[in-house]
């Protein structure tokens, strides 16, 4: 385990084939069958080190169902991923895409920073034991993830990685939250900062429709796109391209404990109270998770 403090830096010839004929026919001329030939060997998978090995790792063979909603393979070809890259995830929550992320950087000599909970005072319990439980999975196996770097980001943090040494920022389905805890403008600048010039910031969000009014606290879960572009456009970010890769037009975006009633929470009763076992899930599960945008920005050359 290494947690991560501001200074530091861290084919056949055309000869072979005619003499394995001519033994052919020698054996046929002795009264001996050939040998039959050995069946082709089928590819066992996708290359060692491979984007796509990495999504079809069997290490995560426990998240892989949500693969048909998140499109990671696709999200993360969008936003350019290269395996050399060092990288800063902005909370990794209990580290769904970083199963995928680390081992690639790993194999790839890139490096992976998990810029996850604060958990100085005054921390919230619940963050502090999922931080917990992220840090002991994913220092377990270096093997597999390599050295994860362990930074924090929240209200009174410092930079998440050494100044200007990113290649790629994410934001996976967080802003939300930062606009209810009002830090979502320290993100957006934290991550500027974090990022080289042409540095990229990958953000997916569930979207918000342009008709349906915005609350500052996001307490739906659902943030406007025009809204995303404002605070990224304030922060230094450049606009470069949008995808629909995980869009679901069936979400409504009305759901009467907010995304959170969707899948995968599928939660039944407000905040504070016992989950409602006469809730009926059905309907949600038939919606699937959320509509998401999916942006791509640039930190200026």
């Amino acid at each position: 385990m290494r947690h991560w403090t501001w200074p530091e830096r861290k084919g056949v010839s055309r000869r072979a084939m005619l003499s394995g004929a001519a033994t052919i026919l020698a054996l046929a001329g002795c009264g001996r069958e050939p040998e039959a030939a050995a069946a082709p060997e089928l590819p066992a998978g996708p290359p060692e080190g491979s984007l796509e090995w990495a999504v079809a790792g069997p290490w995560r063979a426990a998240d892989r169902a949500r693969d048909v909603w998140r499109h990671p393979l696709e999200t993360l070809r969008f936003f350019g991923l290269q395996p050399a890259m060092t990288l800063v995830e902005f909370w990794p929550g209990s580290g769904w895409y970083t199963e995928i992320l680390a081992p690639y950087l790993h194999k790839g000599e890139g490096q992976y920073y998990a810029a996850g909970f604060a958990t100085g005072p005054g921390a919230d319990p619940a963050q502090v034991a999922l931080s917990a439980n992220f840090e002991r999975r994913f220092s377990a196996d270096e093997r597999l993830y390599g050295e994860v770097m362990f930074s924090q980001f929240g209200a009174t943090t410092g930079p998440v990685c050494p100044a200007g040494e990113a290649d790629m920022v994410l934001f996976m389905r967080n802003i939300h939250a930062w606009m209810a805890a009002g830090i979502a403008e320290k993100a957006f600048a934290d991550a500027h900062a974090a990022l080289r010039p042409g540095g990229v910031l990958g953000i997916e969000q569930h979207r918000l429709g342009p008709d349906q009014d915005q609350d500052p606290a996001a307490a739906n879960g659902y943030v406007q796109e025009t809204f995303v572009k404002q605070l990224a456009a304030e922060a230094g970010f450049i606009f470069v391209a949008a995808s629909e890769i995980n869009a679901n037009e069936d979400d409504t975006k009305d759901h009467p404990f907010g995304v959170e009633t969707l899948p995968p929470r599928l939660v039944t009763s407000a905040p504070g109270t016992p989950p409602d076992p006469a809730f009926d899930s059905a309907p949600y599960r038939e919606i699937g998770e959320s509509d998401r945008m999916t942006l791509k920005f640039r930190k200026p050359e």
